[in-house]
């Protein structure tokens, strides 16, 4: 039995764990109270489970049972990166009903997002709310240019040495930089058990699956019905900040918050902002 006192709250130390399901084992973290609706985590291009800012988890985690995990194909959950975000979805749901939850908050980030988008649409009954962060609908408007903005800025990260996060989720300015540096950094806070990193081809084919993703017909968002909270930066170049716009117009009654002057990584960089915002919405 878990008592309140040796519940683990910090990101930093949540065990490593797997659950196998239909051949594909995912590897998974969790954390905070193991009660009520739990608030599952969907990560970004390329992520590992080691890719989540603490200081967005742990305050979620304060009174939220939160998992991480990672995308089949991808860190250390098996099987192959499927080349849609369709079928990213439907594994995401096998990963889900295989730890049997029957009902879910869900938060998103970017390619995250995505998929969370086609699993509410596909699964409706499954989601009680929704956090859409620094992403777009299916089919928006310059979707299909993420690999281009991608494969440049880990270009530009390469020459510079630095992490190509830097480049491409915060504003190369007086504010964007520093604010970029504290995030990586923030990211090393777990030394222990950390994740395996993500293989080439396997960003290559989740690349691929954002730009099928990009040129797609848009998906009908008037079903979704969930509260949904979207948030981003005002300058995204990967996942263009209008589109966040886009999907507060298709959501009925969804709240959009945009933060001045970041980009990509708007919820990062203005952690201590949002990671309370988003504990009031998951927690009404």
């Amino acid at each position: 039995m878990n008592s309140t006192d040796d519940t683990i709250t910090t990101y930093a130390k949540a065990p490593a764990k797997t659950v196998t399901t239909d051949g594909t084992t995912y590897a998974y973290r969790e954390l905070g109270p193991k009660e009520g609706i739990p608030v599952i985590f969907f990560v970004h291009l390329a992520a590992t489970l080691d890719n989540w800012d603490p200081r967005i988890v742990d305050p979620i985690a304060k009174t939220r049972h939160v998992i991480t995990f990672d995308n089949k194909g991808v860190g250390g959950s098996s099987g192959k990166v499927p080349d849609s975000v369709e079928a990213m979805a439907d594994d995401a749901y096998e990963f889900i009903k295989a730890l049997g939850f029957d009902q879910v908050d869900i938060f998103s980030f970017s390619l995250g997002g995505m998929i969370a988008q086609d699993l509410v649409v596909k699964h409706p009954e499954l989601v009680r709310r929704l956090v859409l962060t620094g992403t777009g609908p299916r089919g928006g408007k310059d979707i299909d240019k993420v690999a281009g903005t991608t494969y440049w800025d880990i270009l530009r990260a390469t020459l510079t040495r630095s992490d190509p996060k830097e480049f491409l989720f915060f504003n190369r300015n007086a504010t964007g930089k520093p604010a970029a540096k504290a995030f990586v950094k923030r990211l090393e806070e777990r030394t222990e058990d950390r994740d395996a990193k993500i293989k080439t081809r396997a960003f290559q084919t989740q690349l691929k699956a954002i730009k099928k993703y990009g040129r797609s017909t848009p998906a009908d968002l008037s079903k979704v019905t969930q509260p949904t909270l979207i948030a981003n930066g005002d300058n995204d170049r990967m996942v263009p900040s209008v589109l966040s716009e886009d999907l507060h117009r298709r959501i009925a009654g969804s709240e959009l918050v945009m933060y001045a002057d970041s980009g990509h990584g708007g919820i990062f960089q203005f952690h201590e902002q949002f990671a309370p915002l988003a504990v009031e919405f998951l927690n009404r």
